[in-house]
C-alpha cells in the first residue's frame, strides 16, 4: 500500500487521550479516601480493605476488533480479548484475580452472538481462573447500526500488601525478558484494519487470534521463586512505552527486541505494509511481546530457564539502569 497510514490518520489520537488523562488527575482524586493505593495511571487500580487486604480493580474494552469479529461474524474469541485485556493488566499490580463482569450493547440483541461472546469470556475466565459473577446486556436501537454491538469487562483481584511489587527492590542492572504475544493482541486494530483488504479472510482470522493470558505462566513463576519477580508492564496501548510505567526512578534500556521474523508471523506480514518510523511502531503495536517481566538480575538464569521448561517463548530485552523514566525505541 503506497499511503503512509499512521494511527493519528487511522482516527486515533494517542496525545489527545494522554492530556484527557492528565486533565482528569485533578479531578478524580476529589472522590478518594485513604484507603486508595493507587488510581488512574497504574495497570489496575488499589483500595485497602483491612491491614492484610488490598482489593485491584482494572476494566477494558476490545476497540475495533470488534469490527473484525462482527464482519467475520466470529465473536468467541474477542470475548477471551475482554477477560485478558483485564486480567493481564490485574497481575501487574501482583493481584490474584478474583472475578470478572461484562457488559454488552447491541443494537438489536442477537442470542447467538451474545452467547458465543459469553461463552468466549467462559473461556477466557477458565483460563484467569475467575468467576463470571456477573454482568449487564444492553438493546440500545440508534445508538447501534445493524450487527454492531459493544463490549466491555470488569475485573477485581486481591493481593498482600507483602506480596505487592514495590519499586524500592529494583536496582541497576535488573532484567527485562520480554514474554511472546499471541498477535496485536487487541490494540492498534483502527490502523490494522486501514492495512487490510475485505478478501484477505486468512489474514483477517490472524488479526482476530486472542489476547494471551498470562495468569498461569506468571503463577507458575511466583511460586518457584517468589522475590524474582520486581514487576510487570502489560504492553498494550502505547507500546513500549507501556514499560516506564513500572517506575519513573529508572531508564529502560531495550537492546534485545525479538526480531519480526521471531514474532507471530501476522506481525511483520502487517508491519512489511506500513511505511512507519520505529519510533511510531513501537508506541502502536506490542511488536511481538505482550508482557514483559522485570526480575532480579541474580534469578534472570532461573526464571529464563524455567520459561523453556513451559515451552514459552521469551526473549531478555533489555535491562534498568537509574533514571527518569526514559525509554528507547529498538532499532
Amino acid at each position: 500500500m503506497s499511503e503512509v497510514m499512521d494511527y493519528a490518520k487511522a482516527g486515533v489520537d494517542i496525545h489527545k487521550g494522554d492530556a484527557f488523562v492528565e486533565r482528569i488527575k485533578a479531578l478524580v482524586p476529589t472522590t478518594h479516601n485513604d484507603q486508595v493505593l493507587q488510581g488512574i495511571g497504574g495497570f489496575a487500580a488499589l483500595y485497602q480493605v483491612s491491614d492484610d487486604r488490598i482489593i485491584a480493580s482494572s476494566t477494558d474494552g476490545v476497540g475495533t476488533k470488534l469490527k473484525l469479529a462482527q464482519q467475520m461474524n466470529k465473536h468467541h474469541g474477542v470475548g477471551i480479548d475482554l477477560v485478558a485485556m483485564c486480567v493481564n493488566d490485574l497481575l501487574c499490580v501482583g493481584a490474584k484475580p478474583l472475578f470478572f463482569l461484562d457488559y454488552m450493547a447491541f443494537g438489536k440483541l442477537d442470542t447467538r452472538v451474545s452467547e458465543e461472546l459469553i461463552a468466549g469470556m467462559v473461556d477466557g475466565c477458565r483460563q484467569s481462573g475467575m468467576a463470571l459473577i456477573g454482568g449487564e446486556t444492553a438493546e440500545m436501537p440508534g445508538m447501534y447500526q445493524g450487527d454492531e454491538y459493544d463490549v466491555a469487562g470488569f475485573s477485581v483481584g486481591d493481593v498482600h500488601p507483602k506480596d505487592m511489587f514495590n519499586e524500592s527492590n529494583i536496582e541497576e542492572g535488573d532484567v527485562l525478558i520480554g514474554i511472546a504475544s499471541s498477535g496485536f493482541h487487541s490494540n492498534g486494530y483502527s490502523l490494522l484494519r486501514k492495512l487490510v483488504k475485505d478478501g484477505e479472510t486468512e489474514l483477517i482470522h490472524q488479526l482476530l487470534v486472542p489476547t494471551k493470558i498470562y495468569v498461569n505462566l506468571v503463577n507458575s513463576i511466583r511460586k518457584n521463586a517468589p522475590q524474582a519477580i520486581l514487576a510487570m508492564a502489560h504492553i498494550t496501548g502505547g507500546g513500549i512505552h507501556n514499560i516506564p510505567r513500572i517506575s519513573e526512578k529508572f531508564d529502560y534500556v531495550l537492546n534485545g527486541w525479538p526480531s519480526l521474523n521471531n514474532t507471530a508471523p501476522v506481525i511483520k506480514t502487517i508491519v512489511d505494509r506500513t511505511n512507519l518510523s520505529n519510533e511510531e511502531l513501537y508506541k502502536t503495536f506490542n511488536m511481538g511481546v505482550g508482557l514483559v517481566l522485570l526480575v532480579k538480575k541474580s534469578f534472570a538464569g532461573m526464571i529464563k530457564d524455567h520459561l523453556k521448561t513451559q515451552d514459552e517463548k521469551f526473549w531478555e530485552i533489555g535491562y534498568v539502569k537509574k533514571g527518569t523514566g526514559q525509554i528507547n525505541t529498538p532499532k
